[in-house]
């Protein structure tokens, strides 16, 4: 698998995103690292609802085995997270108005 250098403040999650599901429930999105230098690997991230209109923290995963051993995947999945945050957070609300650190010190899951 060969890696060129990433600019991490070039990366473009519309572009290079393969499934997106954003709501006030949470969802995840999808997204193909191919064009960053990592072929055939697929990252996420993903929000649960917690519910009484809180969602929790921002979870990741990654289909390449030991990815959090990776500096640059590890980078990716939290500017990753923090993109899907942007799209889950809603400044009117009580709830979803929370920081992305804020959001991170909650639970991913109510059960």
């Amino acid at each position: 698998m060969k890696k060129s250098k990433i600019n991490l403040d070039e990366i473009d999650f519309k572009e290079i995103a393969i499934r997106l599901e954003a709501s006030h429930r949470g969802g995840g999105i999808e997204i193909s690292l191919d064009t960053l230098g990592y072929e055939g690997v697929k990252m996420t991230a993903y929000q649960n609802y917690l519910g009484g209109g809180m969602l929790g923290s921002i979870g990741n995963c990654c289909n390449l085995r030991d990815w959090k051993n990776d500096e640059t995947l590890v980078k990716i999945a939290d500017k990753l997270a923090r993109y899907f945050h942007s799209l889950t957070n809603h400044e009117d609300d009580e709830w979803e108005s929370a920081t992305f650190e804020e959001n991170q010190k909650r639970p991913s899951s109510g059960y």
